[in-house]
């Protein structure tokens, strides 16, 4: 393992990062020239803070992120993966693939929760084996809410502790889609960052009324994962047929999207740069990650963490009972 930068990895991260989920076949088979160019278009624009897993493609996105990082300086990047789902080769493999879990390639691998020290400390070492790296700057506790939550944060949490003590991992903390697992985590461990992912966008905000407070009370930064919820906003005229969560849209939530959109117009502002920009106008906020495979949009998504939105577009917003 080699040394961390002087300077932490939660201070270093910048206002958006790459998610990695999408160069990992989220939904859809990714050529590796295009979840390559998908990385140079991200490098190119200023990008320096890129977050994958394991559970990413079943180790696809890792690889391909770690085959691009070997020809950048090292320190110049943040790299943030997951723990707590190993992945073992499938002894029932027979040629099948992995979309009941939202990724199209092989089943050839599976997931199994493992929350131990000893799952933790493989998981690194496999992730970074599949990175090319000799450390891992960040180390989220995935979705332990999906599996055992109890057993989940009284292991990993100790164990990832354990791991920065040692310089194993710079920073530590938990990834997650849901409010009340980031709470607990927050109140039971030492973390330095909490990813929330859907919860604090322009479209709903559970997080605000105590997971962000807390947060900032603790001193935790948080990542505010999934700015578009799964693609909803991520169009100017958000369509019936996008991703919501991870899912179909409903009825209620799409018109309530479309009633953003409409605001947005009236001041000017696309759709998709206001709910990238919403996320940090919280002071909790360390940084927003959004996932690409297509070089265009992460070009603008970069553009769009810098733009200039008018005060009265979010006060325009607070009026008409969209957004606190």
């Amino acid at each position: 393992m080699t040394r961390a930068p002087a300077v932490t990895a939660p201070e270093r991260l910048g206002p958006v990062g790459f998610g990695a989920a999408p160069i990992g076949n989220l939904y859809r088979e990714v050529s590796d020239d295009a979840a390559a160019a998908a990385l140079e278009a991200a490098w190119e624009s200023g990008i320096r803070y890129y977050d994958t897993a394991p559970h990413y493609g079943l180790g696809l996105s890792e690889r391909r992120l770690g085959a691009f990082l070997r020809a950048r300086p090292r320190d110049e990047v943040v790299v943030s993966t997951k723990v707590g789902r190993a992945l073992d080769p499938n002894p029932r493999f027979t040629g099948g693939d992995d979309l009941a879990h939202g990724f199209a390639v092989p089943d050839d691998m599976v997931r199994r929760f493992d929350p131990s020290e000893a799952g933790i400390r493989r998981s690194i070492e496999d992730s970074c084996r599949r990175l090319g790296l000799g450390r891992i700057d960040i180390a989220y506790l995935h979705d332990p809410d999906a599996y055992d939550l109890d057993r989940g944060l009284a292991e990993g949490l100790p164990a990832l502790a354990r791991l920065r003590e040692e310089g194993v991992v710079d920073a530590i903390g938990i990834g997650t889609n849901d409010v009340g697992t980031a709470v607990r985590a927050v109140r039971e461990g030492d973390l330095d960052l909490v990813m929330i992912a859907g919860r604090y966008t322009l479209l709903e905000q559970p997080a605000l009324a105590e997971l962000l407070p807390l947060c900032t009370e603790r001193g935790v930064g948080v990542v505010a994962a999934a700015p578009y919820n799964s693609g909803l906003l991520a169009t100017d005229e958000p369509a019936a047929g996008a991703h919501y969560d991870y899912g179909e849209v409903p009825d209620d939530v799409l018109r309530r999207a479309r009633d953003l959109a409409a605001a947005c117009r009236r001041h000017g502002v696309p759709l998709p740069t206001a709910a990238l920009r919403y996320p940090l106008r919280h002071p909790a906020v360390r940084s927003v990650v959004v996932g690409s495979a297509r070089a265009g949009s992460v070009r603008q998504n970069a553009e769009r963490s810098h733009a200039t939105i008018p005060e009265e577009l979010w006060s325009g917003l607070r009026d008409e009972g969209l957004i606190p």
